[in-house]
């Protein structure tokens, strides 16, 4: 039998059982928490959520926004965001057609963290820039 080592981070702490009965596991390769925390581990998840916490957008509103995102990104990751429930797309029969995408209530959970790690990154950049610069020998 394999005992299950520690979990870092949270020891001891279940967030949520899978159908089968497991515990999430992030840590665990064959956990499907892993998919989750690839979607909020991308950059362009984190800006989305960002932008759509606002409130609802067109998809040229969230393009202008997010400085180099391209059309084929933002596509890709609005119908990633939508599939996994986190961003609503509601589309008009109007001439030319009119698409909005909103936070859904799952999606709003991420504004907090996210937030948080948009905020971490835009606070610690330089030493961030000075860390690779000592480490690839420049000044």
């Amino acid at each position: 039998m394999r005992t299950r080592r520690p979990r870092p981070g949270t020891p001891g702490r279940v967030l949520a059982w899978l159908p089968d009965g497991r515990p999430a596991d992030v840590y665990s390769a064959p956990c499907p928490s892993r998919a989750a925390l690839d979607r909020l581990a991308d950059k362009w998840t984190a800006l989305i959520v960002g932008v759509l916490s606002t409130g609802t957008k067109r998809f040229g509103e969230i393009r202008d926004a997010i400085d180099g995102i391209s059309e084929k990104m933002l596509t890709q990751t609005l119908r990633s965001l939508e599939r996994d429930g986190l961003v609503e797309r509601r589309s008009y029969p109007t001439v030319p057609p009119r698409v909005e995408y909103r936070l859904t209530e799952l999606g709003l959970t991420l504004e907090e963290p996210l937030s948080a790690v948009r905020d971490w990154a835009e606070r610690h950049v330089n030493e961030i820039n000075a860390a690779r610069a000592r480490h690839d020998g420049g000044p």
